[in-house]
């Protein structure tokens, strides 16, 4: 079983103009809550490690793990509020984001919470990250769990809820000894590590210890690198309604690649061949073109990748 780590939250869409105010669509998301979703989806056995809200936001997000199928075995419950992330969408279906989430429950989970329970992999991304003390509980697990389960790990910079650069690109540095699997975006390198070529940093992660690191890179496609083979595919052409949760998708079909082809350990990782790791990437980047091609973090089932 995959245990995702982070945020479950409230995507809140702009609908429209009414006679007096505006029309909200409000979404269940947060980057660690879709990767759990994604994988649901994807037939793969999964749990959520986070804190939801006790309030009636946080019982919709429950509910959605629920009907998805994820775990709720290891979801802490809190009476903080729940973040809201206001979702704006450019004329390219780009999103952009301003939350708030201050004092809310995602931000809120505490060391006695942690799972004692083994798992297959643990999945950790986004801004619960770097916000205490949540930050603190998570890096205690993957402290615990570095070098006996596959970590992996996605940035997923948000700079509207920690605006310190310094406060990310300082846990990126922490976690690449401690990462197996490393996803980031070109966006976020870009922010973190600017004047970076993803081929030179691919390689510091790799001899930092990250044994399969690979850069996503929106409409140019994906690449990977492992100490021996480096790989890289296009993104399908499709009608983009939006990219919310495109990255997201990516993470949750790339881990379930590995999961069908027995690739869920270090070693399998580093072994990857490049015709394999170019097949992870097209499968990858196949679930992520479908979900842009949908309104918001609406994630592929396994059926609809049939070969």
């Amino acid at each position: 079983m995959f245990l995702v780590c982070g945020e479950a939250l409230m995507d809140v869409f702009a609908v429209g103009d009414t006679a007096t105010g505006m029309t909200l669509d409000a979404r269940v998301g947060g980057s660690p809550f879709n990767v759990a979703v994604g994988l649901a989806r994807l037939a793969q056995p999964v749990a959520f490690f986070g804190a939801v809200s006790t309030g009636f936001l946080g019982e919709r997000l429950v509910r959605a793990l629920q009907s998805e199928g994820v775990s709720l075995a290891h979801v802490a419950r809190s009476d903080a509020p729940t973040t809201l992330g206001l979702v704006g969408l450019d004329e390219k279906g780009v999103p952009s984001y301003a939350f708030y989430g201050d004092g809310a429950a995602d931000r809120q989970l505490q060391p006695e919470a942690l799972p004692t329970t083994a798992f297959q992999a643990l999945h950790f991304g986004s801004y619960t990250t770097v916000a205490e003390p949540t930050a603190t509980t998570l890096r205690t697990l993957v402290q615990r769990e570095h070098g006996k389960t596959l970590i992996s790990y996605d940035p997923n910079v948000r700079l509207n809820v920690e605006p310190d650069v310094a406060r990310w690109r300082a846990h990126l540095q922490w976690m690449l000894p401690r990462t197996d699997l490393l996803k980031i975006s070109d966006e976020d390198l870009g922010l973190l590590m600017p004047g970076r070529t993803i081929e030179s940093f691919a390689a510091e992660a790799l001899a930092q210890g990250v044994k399969l690191a690979v850069v996503t890179r929106g409409s140019a496609g994906a690449q990977a690198w492992t100490a021996q083979a480096t790989a890289g595919v296009p993104t399908p052409k499709v009608a983009v309604v939006d990219t919310v949760g495109a990255g997201d998708t990516f993470q949750a079909a790339l881990l379930t690649w590995l999961a069908e082809h027995g690739s869920v350990s270090s070693a399998a990782l580093a072994g990857l061949s490049a015709a394999r790791l170019s097949d992870a990437l097209a499968f990858a980047v196949r679930a992520a073109a479908i979900t842009c091609s949908r309104r918001g973090a609406d994630m592929p089932r396994r059926a609809e990748l049939a070969p």
